[in-house]
């Protein structure tokens, strides 16, 4: 699958999931995502890198402290098909998308750091996407939306 049908995917997802809403539909729905848990081969050292380098928040070692929490927002929710290549390494089977506010800032930073990030020259119409793997070689993409998806 190419990016870019990837990314026409990514609109219809986007597309779909606001003319579901505007239709009114009586269903109960979920909220958002509440975790994403994976298997990692040093998690301690993986969800560090997340809090240096994204900014994810760790899961609170007590009851008293806050966990990371994301500001409100469209995400697309899209299985893809077993044999694609978006992810990169067919290996992986899942990928990332993190909203960024600024993804010129983001990608400095990372790079600043030593991450490698690939920017997408192309602005969608829903906006601006880098992609650069986790310590363990996890896909991990960043969207810096625009359009109707921007708050």
């Amino acid at each position: 699958m190419s990016t870019e049908t990837s990314r026409r995917i990514f609109l219809g997802v986007v597309s779909a999931a606001t003319a579901a809403g505007a239709q009114g539909a009586e269903m109960e729905k979920v909220t958002g995502i509440g975790g994403f848990f994976f298997r990692a081969k040093d998690p301690k050292m993986l969800a560090r890198w997340y809090s240096d380098h994204l900014g994810v928040g760790l899961v609170p070692a007590k009851s008293g402290d806050s966990p990371w929490s994301q500001e409100a927002g469209p995400c697309a929710f899209q299985p893809f098909p077993e044999a694609t290549t978006y992810f990169g390494d067919n290996t992986r089977h899942w990928m990332l998308n993190f909203r960024v506010r600024s993804l010129d800032k983001m990608v400095a930073q990372l790079r600043a750091a030593g991450i490698t990030v690939e920017v997408d020259p192309k602005l969608y119409p829903n906006g601006r996407f880098a992609r650069l793997s986790d310590p363990e070689g996890n896909p991990v993409q960043l969207w810096e939306p625009q359009g109707r998806d921007a708050h």
